[in-house]
């Protein structure tokens, strides 16, 4: 499954489109001298004036009291020409800081960007905390996302392997675990605001994650993160080595690809982890070697699904979990399942 997603978009956004002053004051007007009229035909019924006829005089407290009505509807009509105008200014300068905020985060983001090209591993790093605070601070969703995307694009960047510790390579061989640091270091804060509350400052959550193709060949620690509304692609990545973990993660109301994903090496967790909602799909996934534990987690309402993967070495271990096993996992480790995977009793007797 590829990261695809419709551009997401803010009230403020939008295009400022206010009435013209002249209609604006028009309608003003024309409403202060219906009010009035009304006012003024209520006051008549009020004093019993229906029947008067051109030889009627007005007493004085009669007249005094149409001056005094007067002076109300003019002062009325002024507040509503006031508050239109009041109205109209504070919507012309939320405007303007809208604009004065998305300039200056243009200015950061570009800075931000050009450190992540740099020679130097620390300025990338620095790169990186950048791009994260402009993330936080993004005046709208949109913004958000494409400093998420830019971070992203950088992990799925082609980088030099490891040359090894020997002695004639020993620059390059720091300089490969510099650059390293830079991409664990992402890893590290994408784990970190998404395990955030959504709608909170820092939060990530609801954000699409296109992390296709990246290798992560260290510890990666996505425990207690939540996975909703987006979508999130690890497909065709490549795990080796280190320790991967979702534990206590929700998987709810989004899309989350594993597809075509390699797990060569180390150990990924999943235990206590809730799937519920959404789609959650590792087809085409290969396990080798790699030590996968779904310990105690829930499936329920969702669809976690094991189409078509191939299970070599390595261990896999359902136990504790709850609810109806995922689609295509007993027809992949076949059952009885192979020694090292372990499912849970419920799902072997509702095997077909």
């Amino acid at each position: 499954m590829t990261a695809s997603r419709r551009p997401q978009s803010s009230p403020n956004e939008q295009k400022l489109r206010l009435m013209k002053p002249r209609w604006a004051y028009g309608l003003t007007f024309v409403g202060a001298v219906l009010v009035a009229g009304g006012i003024f035909y209520g006051l008549v019924v009020l004093l019993d004036f229906q029947e008067l006829d051109s030889t009627a005089k007005l007493d004085t407290k009669t007249l005094f009291d149409l001056v005094k009505l007067s002076f109300g509807v003019v002062a009325g009509a002024g507040a509503l020409v006031a508050l239109v105008v009041a109205y109209r200014r504070q919507r012309v300068d939320e405007a303007g800081a809208h604009r004065e905020a998305t300039r200056l985060h243009a200015e950061r983001f570009s800075q931000a960007v050009d450190k992540l090209g740099s020679d130097s591993p620390a300025v990338r790093l620095g790169g990186v905390h950048a791009l994260a605070g402009l993330a936080d601070d993004a005046p709208d969703n949109s913004l958000r996302q494409t400093c998420i995307d830019v971070l992203c694009a950088y992990l799925q960047l082609p980088f030099t392997p490891d040359p090894g510790t020997d002695p004639a390579h020993q620059e390059e061989h720091h300089r490969y675990l510099a650059f390293r640091k830079v991409r664990h270091t992402i890893l590290r804060l994408i784990g970190d605001h998404y395990r955030r509350p959504k709608g909170t400052h820092r939060s990530w959550q609801g954000c699409d994650l296109d992390l296709t193709g990246v290798t992560i060949d260290g510890d990666m620690d996505f425990g207690g993160a939540t996975f909703s509304d987006g979508i999130t692609s690890f497909a065709r990545a490549l795990f080796s080595g280190g320790t991967v973990s979702f534990d206590g993660a929700l998987f709810s109301n989004g899309d989350v690809s594993f597809d075509g994903a390699t797990f060569s090496g180390g150990d990924m967790y999943f235990d206590g982890a809730t799937f519920s909602g959404g789609t959650v799909s590792f087809r085409h996934a290969t396990f080798s070697g790699c030590g996968m534990h779904f310990d105690s987690a829930t499936f329920s309402d969702g669809t976690v699904y094991f189409g078509s993967t191939t299970f070599s070495s390595g261990d896999m271990s359902f136990d504790g979990a709850t609810g109806p096993a995922p689609q295509g996992l007993l027809t992949a480790v076949g059952t009885p399942p192979p020694s090292g995977v372990t499912l849970p009793s419920a799902w072997l007797l509702s095997a077909p």
